[in-house]
């Protein structure tokens, strides 16, 4: 590796040293997500400082950690139909209508 002297403005200099490959990304240093937290307690009464450990135990517990479960699909209810929805809106209007004129059940 060789340096350099490199003159930033008259009378200052900084080290200029030169690379030995070229970079592979424009980032400065790679994104990289620890495996270490603050030591958490899990159900098992142990404090785990590992995320790894720590959701083994809860998935070995059959626990589910909140935010990586898996959402099943939405299905439609046979109530749906345009009938249905009609009558729900119009049983909604006729509430907030009565609630205007001041009537409360």
């Amino acid at each position: 590796m060789s340096v350099e002297l490199e003159e930033v403005e008259p009378g200052r200099w900084r080290v200029r040293k030169a690379r030995l490959s070229a970079p592979r990304s424009d980032l400065p240093l790679p994104y990289v997500i620890s495996d270490i937290m603050p030591p958490t307690e899990q159900v098992d009464g142990k404090f785990y400082t590992s995320k790894r450990a720590f959701r083994a135990v809860g998935r070995a517990l059959g626990l589910t950690e909140v935010g990586t479960e898996k959402l099943k699909p939405k299905t439609t209810h046979a109530s749906d139909t345009p009938a249905e929805k009609r009558a729900r809106r119009d049983a909604l209007k006729q509430a907030a209508a009565k609630f205007k004129a001041g009537h409360r059940p």
